[in-house]
């Protein structure tokens, strides 16, 4: 089998950078089928991904070699479900779409909710992370428009019925301002906490061995 997947290595790296979303008539007529079920199995694809290389093949006539292909993805899938492979899907924010054997995806799932779970504390954290940034973004922009407007509200050639205007926008702009400065602190409290918990849980899959 390993001579065999060496051989349609080339054809799997070119499949990979397509992304398999379609074959050539080459590549429909020279393939190894059991190294493509392998690979998709191994990769955790449902069986439907047959059918993709099936549409793309038979528009140059050839028919994929159906056993060939169940085979190599079956012994594909077992790679594929086992518990490091589901926490790091998991971890990744990556789907999972039921590909494993009923005695193989209890640790499977356990494995990949861990890694789900810790791909959702890092989404916190980066999320509240990305909202201070925005909000130091705006308090910049803010203050920029406070200087413009307070300019000129001074200026002598300003208009009176525009310096009613420009009151009225630095009164806006000023609680604006207030509003993104209180906003900040429960960011930073937001974020702190979240670090927090991403913490507490990384030394727990340490001490679980991931």
């Amino acid at each position: 089998m390993n001579s065999r997947l060496a051989g349609a290595a080339s054809i799997l790296t070119l499949m990979i950078l397509s992304g398999c979303a379609t074959m050539s008539g080459d590549e429909c007529a020279t393939s190894d089928w059991y190294a493509i079920g392998f690979e998709d199995g191994s990769r955790g694809y449902t069986s439907s991904r047959l059918g993709d290389h099936r549409k793309a093949c038979a528009k140059h006539g050839v028919t994929p070699d159906f056993e060939a292909y169940q085979t190599g993805r079956n012994e594909g899938l077992v790679e594929f479900c086992q518990p490091s492979r589901g926490f790091n899907l998991g971890a990744s924010g990556s789907q999972y779409h039921g590909v494993c054997s009923a005695h193989r995806e209890g640790q499977f799932l356990d494995a990949y909710n861990s890694g789900y779970h810790l791909y959702n504390l890092r989404s916190n954290v980066n999320s509240a992370t990305y909202r201070i940034n925005a909000n130091k973004q705006e308090q910049e922009e803010t203050q920029r428009l406070i200087r413009d407007k307070e300019a000129a509200l001074i200026a002598k050639d300003t208009p009176t019925e525009e310096r009613i205007i420009l009151i009225a926008d630095l009164k806006d702009l000023s609680e604006r301002s207030g509003q993104l400065e209180s906003e900040m602190y429960q960011l930073i409290e937001d974020r702190a906490m979240y670090e927090q918990q991403l913490q507490s849980y990384e030394a727990v899959l340490a001490d679980s061995g991931y």
